[in-house]
């Protein structure tokens, strides 16, 4: 029997956290203008072409590329996600995500990395009916991207990969 009363939980951004208290010490060292440019995005799907409703895996990585920790501030509550052609989470749905400001921390050299799957379908919200749909990608070229929520992003803090519905 394995003994989990002192295991930290997953937090809630996808990426297993534990607390080291020196890297986050040393990561306020580091200027943000630093850790910013330090941070590099990828995204990556496990196919490039897919059938209608078809699941697509979206990998997601976060490099540190410096070899001291950092603390990069973000916009908001929301410190990473991913979009399909722009609508984050393929929903259109409105997410209460706080407005203040939050810290990605990464230790040194760290690369964190998350999946997610998403069903080949948009949800729209207030139809007809008032109720929710969900509707299938159109067949065609989609844009999958991943990105970190940083105030004034640039091409480090967002990667994008294209997919195909045939």
């Amino acid at each position: 029997m394995v003994d989990r009363r002192h295991e930290t939980p997953p937090d809630r951004t996808g990426f297993d956290e534990t607390t080291n208290y020196l890297t986050a010490a040393l990561g306020r060292v580091v200027p943000h203008a630093v850790a910013r440019r330090a941070v590099a995005v990828s995204v990556r799907t496990d196919a490039d072409t897919y059938a209608p409703d078809e699941p697509v895996t979206i990998a997601v990585s976060i490099r540190n590329r410096l070899p001291v920790p950092i603390e990069v501030p973000t916009a908001t509550r929301r410190r990473w996600g991913w979009a399909v052609d722009g609508i984050v989470e393929a929903t259109d749905e409105q997410r209460h995500v706080r407005s203040e400001r939050s810290t990605l921390s990464l230790r040194a050299g760290e690369t964190r990395r998350v999946t997610a799957t998403w069903n080949g379908r948009f949800r729209r919200t207030g139809g007809a009916d008032g109720l929710d749909r969900s509707v299938p990608a159109e067949p065609g070229t989609h844009t999958v991207a991943a990105f970190v929520g940083v105030r004034e992003p640039d091409g480090r803090h967002e990667d994008v990969t294209t997919i195909r519905i045939r």
